[in-house]
């Protein structure tokens, strides 16, 4: 956990469906209960799906 955030999953923003993966992964992580969301990592050109706070915490455990 970093930043009070994890990181479920990792995906190359030069890809050529773009966020649609990651987009994809996140909505089904919330049909499972978690809050996912998709940010953009500028430094490493990367979409990442993330669950924030302590929900991450607890899904982490």
């Amino acid at each position: 956990m970093v930043n009070g955030r994890t990181v479920l999953e990792r995906f190359p923003a030069g890809g050529p469906r773009g966020s649609w993966p990651a987009e994809e992964f996140a909505h089904a992580r919330r049909m499972e209960g978690l809050p996912a969301e998709v940010v953009m990592d500028l430094a490493t050109d990367t979409f990442l799906v993330i669950v924030r706070g302590e929900v991450a915490a607890d899904a982490a455990a």
